[in-house]
């Protein structure tokens, strides 16, 4: 049976900028090289992100971090060794996407939106699950039946928005909506994992709000 999922406008939420961060790896090279010198040391990596759902006159939008105008990502990262998931998600949410002090602390309440700064993430269930099957680029929506150990599992979370909400954005980065068509079968543009994700929604009955 369908789901219901409730829609706020993108108009709804305030966006605000705050210090760059930039990646830890300074090419695909490097980054799979520290995924298994990780490997070696606590096993498969884990990683999650979440997919933030609004609406744009009427059409769904999901929210994506854009890097160099070029590269997509959804918000979120890998997990501390034992982490829980849940709270690994919220924890890699407020450091993308919420608004901090002078102190540098994440801002709970945001100025003028209490309660609707950070920190107060609904997740929701898992949309999909990739699998690396080695220390290469490429994943799969499955293991493959000749990898018994994968190195490295992403799960994709549902991030139920409030209705209002401050986000802010890393200077080095931009926060994009991207319509569900514009996404439908174009993994040329935005590859398997993102594209895929207009038909882990279809199970949803949309409310606009």
């Amino acid at each position: 049976m369908s789901q219901t999922l409730r829609l706020y406008p993108l108009s709804n939420f305030t966006f605000s900028t705050k210090e760059a961060q930039p990646e830890e790896d300074p090419s695909v090279a490097a980054r799979l090289q520290r995924l298994q010198n990780n490997y070696e040391d606590f096993g498969m990596r884990r990683t999650v992100e979440g997919v933030l759902v609004v609406h744009d006159h009427g059409h769904p939008h999901i929210l994506m971090l854009q890097i160099a105008n070029a590269f997509f990502k959804l918000p979120g990262d890998y997990l501390r060794p034992g982490e829980d998931e849940e709270e690994g998600l919220k924890r890699r949410l407020d450091e993308r996407l919420t608004p901090q002090t002078m102190t540098g602390e994440f801002d709970v309440t945001g100025p003028g939106h209490e309660g609707q700064g950070g920190g107060d993430w609904e997740i929701g269930e898992v949309l999909s699950t990739w699998y690396r099957p080695a220390f290469e680029s490429y994943m799969y929506p499955f293991v493959p039946p000749h990898i018994t150990k994968p190195k490295e599992c992403k799960k994709l979370y549902l991030v139920h928005m409030p209705e209002r909400k401050v986000l802010a954005v890393p200077k080095n980065m931009k926060l994009m909506a991207i319509p569900l068509f514009e996404l439908y079968d174009n993994t040329a543009r935005y590859g398997p994992q993102l594209s895929s994700l207009v038909t882990c929604l279809s199970r949803y009955d949309f409310v606009y709000l």
